[in-house]
């Protein structure tokens, strides 16, 4: 019998046979077969501290390399379909199947790049796009930083250029919204491509019914809504909003150990009213300032229905290319109101998004979440402080931007709060169900025997006798 540590320091044994035998209190096992499935203790008495047991917690510091690789080399949450492709990869497969299959996030990358960059080129030449840099280069610049963002986060390129281009050069915030649509319908499009491509995993109820209510209140936001604000109130009521959504997000994420789930567990009607509801005042606010749904659908898979970042991210990107896609084509075919000056910031940036972007959701992909919502943190305070010290402020901007921060707070605190309640709610039918899929083996449980399933193969650890003085030192060496 070996006794080893494993990367997290916890202490596991080996015994002669196929496998590790795993106990979990409050039963202790009789054994009835030679063969045993994975097994660790955990003594419910308390133990002497020079015995070192069989299940002696050891936790030690991460190594600077270690604390890298969990969180920002993670690993991408691919859908099945990719992940069994890439353990059945034939290594003798012709180049292009292995390149396909292997590299598959290079391609993904390229043929958006190749695409807008033989589209941009030969309009630069015939066009004469070069005169337009000199007095727009600084939108260029921006948009380098903007575009990864706009791939790794939730928050599209235009949670960037907004802020940027209103508070720090003073651009009209209907140009600046105009140029958000615009250039996320370029750059969230590629990044959308390699999304699909690389087979990442998504949330399919929020991009469908997402996008169907964002569609309505895209349309309601341009026609009736945007046009009755002021510059001002659009440029505070934007940061205020997303910097109370970021303090409800951290605030959940204190708790590090959270239970998330890939997908909206237990799917019914009323998520999917949710969801269009989501999309809905996603829409509005995207009509306003170019960036929304995406925010929106995060915050509710997030906080609500407490869906891990890793899928959250990817969804909010794919959404938001569609729904820009659509505020684009209504201001310039349905309104005929998009101005010359956003086309022209539109042509220095094409180049550099089509690339940042693809770029930053490959990257993002392979972040830990809570990488990903440290950068929301930052995004959103950043945005806050600096709006609160170019714009100017009046008492009834400073009132109201206080009230839209409280009431923002009060908002997504109740939807954290209702994950919680909704998040055990799943967790106690799961536990009530006579059997249940637990890491690719069906446990079933039937007066005290628990019976592990996998395939091909039946285990069965008679747990109907209850020994209150098993001992992982003498029990078990009896049974070997």
């Amino acid at each position: 019998m070996e006794r080893r540590v494993d990367v997290d320091g916890e202490v596991a044994l080996d015994f002669p046979g196929d496998g590790n035998y795993i106990h979990r209190p409050p039963h202790s096992p009789t054994l009835g077969h030679t063969q045993w499935s994975q097994f660790s203790y955990e003594n419910q008495t308390a133990r002497p501290q020079n015995d070192p047991g069989v299940n002696a917690k050891v936790k030690r510091r991460r190594t600077p390399l270690e604390w890298l690789k969990k969180y920002f080399f993670e690993g991408q949450a691919l859908t099945d379909t990719q992940t069994q492709a890439l353990q059945k990869l034939d290594p003798n497969a012709p180049w292009h199947e292995r390149l396909i299959v292997k590299h598959r996030r290079l391609v993904g990358v390229a043929i958006p790049f190749i695409f807008y960059q033989v589209i941009w080129w030969s309009s630069a030449i015939n066009y004469d796009f070069w005169s337009l840099f000199p007095d727009r280069y600084f939108i260029s610049i921006t948009m380098i930083f903007g575009s990864m963002i706009a791939g790794m986060t939730s928050e599209g390129g235009g949670a960037v250029a907004f802020p940027v281009m209103t508070l720090a050069f003073n651009i009209s915030p209907a140009v600046a919204r105009d140029f958000s649509l615009m250039i996320q319908s370029c750059g969230m499009t590629a990044a959308a491509f390699t999304i699909f491509w690389m087979r990442v995993q998504l949330e399919w109820h929020s991009l469908i019914f997402c996008s169907l209510g964002g569609i309505v209140g895209m349309a309601i936001g341009l026609e009736f809504i945007d046009p009755n604000l002021t510059p001002p109130q659009k440029k505070i009521g934007f940061v205020c909003v997303w910097f109370s959504f970021a303090f409800a997000l951290f605030l959940l994420n204190l708790y590090h150990k959270r239970k998330t789930y890939k997908i909206i567990p237990d799917f019914k009607l009323w998520k999917m009213v949710v969801l269009t509801l989501t999309g809905f005042i996603g829409g509005i606010f995207s009509a306003v300032a170019g960036s929304g749904v995406d925010i929106c659908s995060f915050s509710m898979l997030t906080l609500l229905f407490r869906v891990s970042e890793k899928t959250a991210t990817p969804t909010s990107v794919v959404l938001m290319a569609g729904n820009t896609v659509v505020g684009f084509y209504w201001r310039q075919v349905i309104q005929q109101a998009v101005s010359a000056d956003a086309y022209y910031y539109l042509a220095v940036c094409v180049p550099i998004v089509v690339l940042g972007a693809p770029l930053g959701s490959v990257l993002g992909s392979h972040f830990h979440r809570q990488v990903l919502a440290g950068l929301i943190y930052v995004l959103d305070t950043v945005a806050l402080v600096s709006a609160y010290a170019i714009v100017p402020l009046t008492k009834v901007l400073i009132g109201v931007s206080v009230g839209i921060i409280a009431f923002g707070f009060v908002f997504f605190g109740a939807i954290t709060y209702a994950g919680q309640k909704i998040m055990e709610g799943i967790e106690e039918e799961k536990e009530q169900l006579p059997q249940t899929q637990v890491n690719g083996e069906v446990k079933e449980k039937e007066n005290g025997v628990i019976n592990y399933k996998k395939e091909g193969e039946t285990e069965d650890i008679d747990l109907g006798k209850l020994n209150s003085g098993f001992s992982a030192t003498t029990d078990v060496s009896r049974q070997l």
